[in-house]
């Protein structure tokens, strides 16, 4: 039997949501920030895909390494690179400047020794992903299986909410594996943190060197939309870093219907994705207390939609 498995899928996306629930026959996880990815695992070959492909089993050795070491020849899992702080809380600003050692949280297992799981409800791929990874997680190594928080919808809100957890990710237990967004999983948010479009930056004032914010966007029924600008969650190496990046994209108008009206912006062609965290977005679509966390080269630009609940 050939250990290659046959197919590469777009992983499954969760539909947010406003508010906590509990249904009977779901699941509640720990919805973890980091990065996402699949593992492919054929005989002793390992490849790690991002959410849009981008090979990135250099960038995760250690995590492909882990892989290796599971007890199967062939194995499709799903799950999140994530980095944790003291208090065990994911970080994606920990990962991506890793400040701390990459661990894999997986929550789904698609293809194991030769056989397609992804129309088998998750409560079936569940127990072959334990069956791989449920070990390894009391042994100490770089993979375990996500976390459930509680029964209860409601009081898995409860426990992420009193961990600093980002967010519960709620999961139809009978469901099979769907590609794209679906609203067999959906998530509540306990921390606002989502991707954004950079569209430009102004210039620095002070002693700040290179820029002062970046300038923000997000598409909203195929067009691109301003939603304010972030100052904060830089450092002056990434200040340097970013601005060398923004030179390729430079241009003379702005990429969007609705540019704002700032003094000496830049304009930058919608090529980079920042993660940015904040306190929520107003009525009229404007970010209130950002803070830069990072850059997203596992997003696509077009797929930054703004992030209103549905």
């Amino acid at each position: 039997m050939s250990d290659r498995i046959p197919f590469r899928v777009e992983p499954m996306l969760a539909t947010l949501v406003r508010e906590p629930f509990d249904r009977p026959g779901w699941v509640y996880e720990e919805k973890y920030d980091g990065y996402r990815i699949l593992a492919y695992k054929e005989g002793d070959r390992v490849t790690l895909l991002s959410r849009n492909q981008k090979d990135c089993t250099r960038r995760f050795r250690g995590l492909a390494k882990a892989v290796a070491a599971l007890p199967a020849r062939s194995l499709l899992l799903d799950g999140e690179a994530v980095a944790f702080d003291r208090r065990h809380v994911s970080r994606f600003q920990l990962l991506q400047n890793l400040k701390s050692a990459p661990e894999y949280a997986v929550f789904d297992c698609l293809y194991q020794n030769g056989r397609d799981l992804r129309a088998e409800p998750l409560t079936h791929r569940r127990g072959a992903l334990e069956e791989v990874a449920g070990k390894t997680a009391r042994e100490g190594t770089a993979i375990f299986p996500s976390a459930r928080l509680a029964d209860n919808g409601l009081k898995a809100f409860q426990v992420a909410k009193r961990n600093g957890f980002e967010g519960v990710l709620a999961k139809d237990a009978s469901a099979r594996y769907v590609e794209g967004r679906s609203r067999l999983w959906l998530k509540f948010k306990v921390h606002q943190e989502d991707e954004f479009v950079i569209i430009g930056y102004t210039a620095p004032a002070g002693s700040r060197q290179h820029f002062g914010a970046l300038l923000l966007g997000a598409y909203e029924d195929g067009k691109l939309i301003y939603v304010g600008k972030v100052g904060t969650g830089f450092s002056q190496q990434s200040l340097a870093e970013l601005y060398r990046q923004f030179q390729p994209f430079i241009r003379t108008k702005p990429p969007l219907a609705d540019p704002p009206r700032e003094k000496d912006a830049t304009f930058l062609a919608p090529r980079l994705v920042a993660q940015i965290a904040y306190e929520e977005l107003t009525d009229d679509r404007k970010l209130r207390q950002p803070v830069f966390m990072g850059l997203r080269d596992d997003k696509r630009p077009a797929d930054v939609a703004l992030p209103e609940a549905q």
